[in-house]
């Protein structure tokens, strides 16, 4: 258990460097265990006596009734310990940055066990959980946060694990695609296909599709699945070009399978259709690169000032930090303002998450929905030679 309270070493970290759009602030990180160790000194009401002989060792967090309480429940060991740490990192970031001298932030790692995680946390009197990163660890979560009246804010994207008292944060394919697919009937394409995974993330990509053309007042004329294998990719593709003609083609996967794909959509019956991709593109750095994938669309968050993030992260930590940091960094900017009307030690002011304004974070605006998933503003990039272009920004707020 790592704990991160901003306020106690402000000193430590006064030569930071960076300033730019976001505030890059001093202030403090403390590690402790699963143990606190209480000084025992005499005090004003104790002036005789013998000396101290060593500390008190008490079981739990440190009493702390000025700050809340914040569990952050991430993998810190295990194969997706990398991600785990580098959200962790993202969140001492954002304290250190907002200069929050209300918020305690504890790390839990889950790779040892949701459950057990979750259950130390709301015994060492967290009143809000940040995370988990995984679906099925948020299945777990969700129900022994619930029994507490804890709020749970997942860094999922699976919005079936949305709802009672759990909150989905995670990059969402549907809102992606419906960006993308609007854009797209805006510039005059009516004819869509679509190249799609099998698997959960295909099935729901295809249904996005679906209700996104069919809104957008498009026709939707073949849907082909596939297993990443490049067997089964030329199927797929000779299955489109034998079904009929289209004009743009959703390849529902990263950017590193879109990029097996689109050489042999190409040369069979695609050779003009306009290629488009979802939020997972947004993680793969060698898009610019490939030629195949020039004139692409595809929509995600804005990367603006997820860029500058990355610097300070790299400059603090020595290494780059994984494109899902923002999420950690974001839930602490809304921790952060709700704090300000939030009394330390009362039940987290859950109704404020769905304020109708919603919130703005390295990843733009959000707001959630009464469902308990997150809406966001995402904006519409072209791939073009060597470079990614903004061809439709993101809405700076809900009010545009």
């Amino acid at each position: 258990m790592t704990e991160t309270d901003a306020p106690r070493q402000a000193d430590l970290f006064a030569s930071m460097k960076r300033a730019g759009r976001i505030l890059f602030a001093a202030s403090a990180l403390l590690v402790a265990a699963c143990q606190s160790i209480v000084p025992k000194g005499p005090g004003p009401a104790q002036p005789t006596g013998p000396a101290p002989t060593g500390p008190e060792v008490t079981e739990g967090l440190p009493t702390d009734t000025l700050r809340h309480r914040v569990a952050l429940l991430v993998p810190m060991s295990g194969p997706n310990a990398g991600v785990g740490q580098s959200i962790a990192n993202a969140t001492t970031l954002a304290l250190l940055d907002t200069k929050a001298d209300k918020v305690r932030i504890t790390t839990y790692d889950t790779g040892v066990g949701a459950a057990a995680a979750a259950s130390k946390a709301l015994a060492d009197g967290n009143k809000l959980i940040l995370g988990p990163l995984l679906a099925e660890d948020a299945r777990i979560v969700g129900p022994i946060a619930a029994r507490a009246n804890v709020p749970v804010i997942s860094f999922s994207n699976d919005v079936s694990v949305a709802g009672n008292g759990v909150y989905i944060m995670g990059y969402n394919p549907n809102q992606s695609i419906e960006r993308v697919v609007d854009f797209a009937k805006g510039k005059g394409l009516s004819h869509f296909a679509a190249l799609v995974p099998r698997g959960v993330y295909g099935e729901r990509s295809g249904t996005s599709l679906l209700r996104a053309v069919e809104s957008a007042g498009g026709t939707v004329v073949s849907m082909q699945t596939f297993d990443r294998t490049p067997t089964s990719i030329a199927a797929a593709v000779k299955k489109l070009q034998a079904s009929s003609s289209y004009d743009a083609l959703l390849i529902a996967d990263s950017g590193k399978v879109a990029m097996q794909v689109a050489p042999i959509v190409r040369k069979n019956g695609g050779a003009t259709a306009r290629l488009l991709g979802t939020e997972l593109w947004n993680t793969d750095n060698g898009l610019a690169s490939s030629p195949v994938l020039r004139g692409a669309w595809f929509a995600s968050v804005s990367d603006g000032l997820y860029s500058q993030l990355a610097t300070k992260y790299r400059a603090r930590y020595g290494n780059a930090p994984f494109r899902l940091s923002a999420l950690g960094y974001d839930a602490v900017l809304l921790t952060v303002r709700i704090a300000r009307d939030w009394k330390p030690g009362s039940t987290f002011p859950a109704a404020r998450l769905r304020d109708a304004g919603g919130f703005s974070g390295i990843d733009g605006a959000f707001r959630f929905g009464r469902d308990g998933i997150a809406e966001r503003a995402l904006e519409v990039s072209e791939i073009g030679a060597g470079t990614l272009t903004v061809v439709a920004p993101a809405p700076r707020s809900f009010a545009e």
